[in-house]
């Protein structure tokens, strides 16, 4: 039984900060954090709000986008690496702000990576859920501390997607993960965030266009029959060398850091939102992600 992409929805807080505010307190300038990025501004989440408020409104967008009420949503999975560390996850609490009732709500704990594992999961259970909801949501202004390499990247929002075995918008045709706890040290939060960001830069770099290449191989394709690739919008020097290494024109690697940053597992389902709402929805797509783990993977639609 096929699955389908019905519909995309986002959520970003309105407190938007600009490189200008990071720079003071990070000792850097406004044009550095820029040229090391490509990010110009971010949204940071107001003291209310949390993982699961944005969620909430993410998915809530989702479902009136698609025509749908919650109380028909089969499954609800929910991505997050900076949702709660003690359980439950916010899974449940999103699930029941939606009205959702007993449905049943899995949370993918998986920072950055989380949205393609959770997509790709999705997909596999349409055909015992019916209409699957994927949220991914952090809010990681809380998480970061004053180490400019890494506070100059992170913004908060939300991003979802509805996944159901009902025809309508793109077909989602296979899916490839892969982890490696090896390197699960050089991005990590345990209380404080590191990142070797070196070591992830040029991991991501290769991970990434190769599980591409793998999920496109397994359907017969090549990277230049693909019409978008909706990547993790980790950094834009990152994106860059993903489609110099697929041999594709940078255009066709959709891009929205320099407006929200890096939203760590939410930002491949905003950005997914932002293209559906301003491009024709055509195929063939392809959807990937690198996050701390690792974890990787890269999901096919036509």
């Amino acid at each position: 039984m096929s699955a389908y992409l019905r519909a995309f929805g986002r959520y970003v807080p309105e407190r938007v900060v600009a490189n200008a505010e990071l720079a003071a307190r990070l000792d850097r300038t406004a044009e550095w954090i820029e040229n090391a990025s490509g990010i110009r501004e971010r949204r940071y989440a107001a003291a209310d709000e949390d993982v699961v408020s944005m969620a909430v409104r993410a998915g809530l967008d989702c479902l009136q986008r698609a025509g749908v009420e919650p109380g028909s949503v089969g499954l609800l999975i929910v991505a997050s690496g900076s949702g709660t560390s003690g359980f439950p996850g916010p899974a449940v609490s999103v699930a029941h702000a939606l009205g959702l009732g007993s449905t049943p709500a899995l949370d993918v704990p998986v920072a950055s990576a989380g949205s393609v594992f959770a997509l790709a999961l999705a997909m596999r259970l349409t055909e015992a859920h019916g209409k699957v909801l994927v949220i991914a949501s952090e809010k990681m202004s809380v998480l970061i501390g004053d180490d400019p390499n890494t506070a100059m990247l992170f913004g908060d929002g939300a991003g979802a997607v509805l996944v159901s075995t009902e025809p309508g918008g793109l077909r989602l045709v296979d899916a490839v993960l892969h982890s490696d706890g090896a390197y699960r040290d050089d991005l990590a939060f345990d209380g404080s965030l590191r990142m070797n960001g070196l070591n992830v830069i040029l991991h991501a770099s290769r991970k990434m266009p190769a599980v591409i290449d793998e999920v496109l191989q397994r359907s017969q394709m090549t990277a230049a029959q693909v019409g978008t690739f909706l990547l993790h919008q980790a950094n834009l020097n990152l994106l860059t060398r993903v489609a110099k290494s697929l041999n594709v024109d940078r255009e066709r690697v959709f891009t929205n850091i320099e407006r929200y940053g890096n939203t760590s597992s939410a930002s491949m389902l905003i950005a997914a939102s932002e293209w559906a709402e301003t491009n024709p929805v055509d195929g063939p797509v392809v959807f990937c992600a690198f996050g701390a783990g690792f974890h990787w993977g890269a999901v096919l639609a036509v």
